[in-house]
Protein backbone atom coordinates (compact mmCIF):
# COMPACT_ATOMS: atom_id res chain seq x y z
CA UNK A 1 0.00 0.00 0.00
CA UNK A 2 1.04 3.49 -0.80
CA UNK A 3 2.32 5.85 1.93
CA UNK A 4 2.54 9.70 2.20
CA UNK A 5 3.97 11.77 5.21
CA UNK A 6 2.89 15.05 6.04
CA UNK A 7 4.54 17.29 8.35
CA UNK A 8 3.65 21.10 9.45
CA UNK A 9 5.53 23.12 11.43
CA UNK A 10 2.78 24.20 13.54
CA UNK A 11 -0.52 22.32 14.55
CA UNK A 12 -2.28 25.72 13.30
CA UNK A 13 -1.34 24.70 10.32
CA UNK A 14 -4.04 21.43 10.16
CA UNK A 15 -6.14 23.55 7.67
CA UNK A 16 -4.48 24.17 5.28
CA UNK A 17 -3.20 19.97 5.33
CA UNK A 18 -6.50 19.01 5.33
CA UNK A 19 -7.38 18.98 2.14
CA UNK A 20 -4.16 16.92 1.11
CA UNK A 21 -5.25 14.06 3.82
CA UNK A 22 -8.91 14.07 2.23
CA UNK A 23 -7.76 14.06 -1.10
CA UNK A 24 -4.97 11.23 -0.64
CA UNK A 25 -7.60 9.33 1.66
CA UNK A 26 -10.35 9.49 -1.27
CA UNK A 27 -7.54 7.67 -3.87
CA UNK A 28 -6.90 4.83 -0.78
CA UNK A 29 -3.81 6.47 0.22
CA UNK A 30 -2.31 5.85 3.53
CA UNK A 31 -1.26 9.04 5.24
CA UNK A 32 0.75 9.78 8.53
CA UNK A 33 0.08 13.63 9.81
CA UNK A 34 2.68 14.84 11.98
CA UNK A 35 3.57 18.40 13.85
CA UNK A 36 7.19 18.80 13.46
CA UNK A 37 9.24 22.22 13.54
CA UNK A 38 12.56 22.65 11.54
CA UNK A 39 13.44 25.05 13.91
CA UNK A 40 11.79 23.85 17.29
CA UNK A 41 12.32 20.04 17.11
CA UNK A 42 15.53 19.89 14.31
CA UNK A 43 16.10 16.38 16.25
CA UNK A 44 13.11 14.51 15.53
CA UNK A 45 12.48 16.57 11.51
CA UNK A 46 15.99 14.58 11.20
CA UNK A 47 14.94 11.06 12.87
CA UNK A 48 11.91 11.33 10.75
CA UNK A 49 13.37 11.73 7.37
CA UNK A 50 16.09 9.29 8.14
CA UNK A 51 13.77 6.65 8.46
CA UNK A 52 10.69 7.87 6.72
CA UNK A 53 11.92 5.12 3.58
CA UNK A 54 12.22 2.62 5.97
CA UNK A 55 8.47 3.20 7.61
CA UNK A 56 6.93 2.58 4.08
CA UNK A 57 6.51 6.41 3.08
CA UNK A 58 6.94 7.57 -0.68
CA UNK A 59 6.06 10.72 -0.58
CA UNK A 60 6.35 14.01 2.06
CA UNK A 61 4.78 16.86 2.19
CA UNK A 62 5.98 19.70 3.96
CA UNK A 63 3.56 22.35 5.48
CA UNK A 64 5.29 25.52 6.75
CA UNK A 65 4.98 28.91 6.87
CA UNK A 66 7.46 32.61 7.41
CA UNK A 67 10.89 30.95 7.13
CA UNK A 68 9.18 27.87 5.81
CA UNK A 69 12.28 25.47 5.83
CA UNK A 70 10.84 21.96 6.99
CA UNK A 71 10.65 21.49 3.19
CA UNK A 72 14.76 22.12 2.74
CA UNK A 73 15.46 20.40 5.82
CA UNK A 74 13.32 17.29 5.24
CA UNK A 75 14.80 17.28 1.71
CA UNK A 76 18.69 17.36 2.77
CA UNK A 77 18.10 13.99 4.59
CA UNK A 78 16.04 11.70 2.75
CA UNK A 79 15.91 10.89 -1.13
CA UNK A 80 12.12 10.63 -1.28
CA UNK A 81 10.51 13.15 -3.24
CA UNK A 82 9.28 16.39 -1.02
CA UNK A 83 6.24 18.44 -1.80
CA UNK A 84 6.71 22.24 -0.34
CA UNK A 85 3.01 23.71 0.85
CA UNK A 86 3.49 27.46 1.98
CA UNK A 87 1.39 28.60 4.61
CA UNK A 88 -0.39 31.96 4.25
CA UNK A 89 1.12 34.45 6.52
CA UNK A 90 0.00 37.81 8.27
CA UNK A 91 2.86 39.19 7.15
CA UNK A 92 3.29 38.66 3.58
CA UNK A 93 0.01 36.42 2.57
CA UNK A 94 2.57 33.37 2.51
CA UNK A 95 4.63 34.90 -0.48
CA UNK A 96 7.28 34.33 2.54
CA UNK A 97 6.24 31.47 2.35
CA UNK A 98 6.28 30.26 -0.86
CA UNK A 99 9.52 32.02 -1.57
CA UNK A 100 11.53 30.14 1.28
CA UNK A 101 10.07 26.87 -0.18
CA UNK A 102 10.76 27.17 -3.40
CA UNK A 103 14.03 28.74 -3.43
CA UNK A 104 16.03 25.69 -2.04
CA UNK A 105 20.11 25.44 -2.81
CA UNK A 106 21.51 23.00 -5.74
CA UNK A 107 20.92 19.76 -4.76
CA UNK A 108 18.03 19.83 -2.55
CA UNK A 109 15.06 19.76 -4.87
CA UNK A 110 11.14 20.86 -3.24
CA UNK A 111 8.43 20.61 -5.57
CA UNK A 112 5.72 23.68 -4.70
CA UNK A 113 2.53 24.14 -4.97
CA UNK A 114 0.25 27.32 -4.50
CA UNK A 115 0.00 29.18 -0.87
CA UNK A 116 -2.41 27.10 0.97
CA UNK A 117 -2.60 24.50 -1.78
CA UNK A 118 -3.32 21.38 0.12
CA UNK A 119 -5.39 19.71 -2.78
CA UNK A 120 -2.97 20.77 -4.68
CA UNK A 121 0.13 19.41 -2.85
CA UNK A 122 -2.28 16.05 -2.38
CA UNK A 123 -2.58 15.56 -6.19
CA UNK A 124 0.72 16.11 -7.13
CA UNK A 125 1.26 13.35 -4.33
CA UNK A 126 -0.93 11.33 -6.50
CA UNK A 127 0.72 11.87 -9.64
CA UNK A 128 3.88 10.93 -8.16
CA UNK A 129 2.95 7.52 -6.91
CA UNK A 130 0.83 7.09 -10.17
CA UNK A 131 3.91 6.26 -11.56
CA UNK A 132 4.32 3.17 -9.57
CA UNK A 133 0.59 2.32 -8.67
CA UNK A 134 -1.50 2.25 -12.07
CA UNK A 135 -4.58 2.01 -9.89
CA UNK A 136 -3.80 5.13 -9.04
CA UNK A 137 -3.04 6.68 -11.78
CA UNK A 138 -6.36 5.01 -13.64
CA UNK A 139 -8.20 6.53 -10.52
CA UNK A 140 -6.40 10.41 -11.42
CA UNK A 141 -7.56 9.86 -14.62
CA UNK A 142 -11.23 9.27 -13.38
CA UNK A 143 -10.95 12.63 -11.23
CA UNK A 144 -9.75 14.86 -14.32
CA UNK A 145 -12.62 13.33 -16.85
CA UNK A 146 -15.04 14.14 -13.58
CA UNK A 147 -13.39 17.14 -13.57
CA UNK A 148 -14.03 18.24 -17.15
CA UNK A 149 -17.56 16.78 -17.28
CA UNK A 150 -18.45 19.74 -14.27
CA UNK A 151 -16.37 22.36 -15.87
CA UNK A 152 -18.36 21.44 -18.97
CA UNK A 153 -21.79 21.30 -17.34
CA UNK A 154 -20.88 24.67 -15.79
CA UNK A 155 -20.20 26.36 -19.39
CA UNK A 156 -23.41 24.35 -20.71
CA UNK A 157 -25.68 26.02 -17.83
CA UNK A 158 -24.20 29.38 -18.51
CA UNK A 159 -25.02 29.69 -21.65
CA UNK A 160 -28.39 28.42 -21.26
CA UNK A 161 -28.90 31.08 -18.26
CA UNK A 162 -27.22 33.50 -21.02
CA UNK A 163 -29.71 32.53 -23.49
CA UNK A 164 -32.76 33.69 -21.47
CA UNK A 165 -30.94 37.21 -20.47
Amino acid sequence: MSKVAIIMGSKSDFNVVKPAVTVLKSFGVETEVRVISAHRTPNEAHEFANNAKNNGVEVIICAAGKAAHLGGVIAAYTTLPVIGLPVKTDMMGGLDSLLSIVQMPSGIPVATVGVNGGENAGLLALQILGIKYPEIAEKLADYKVKMQQKINADDCALQQELANL
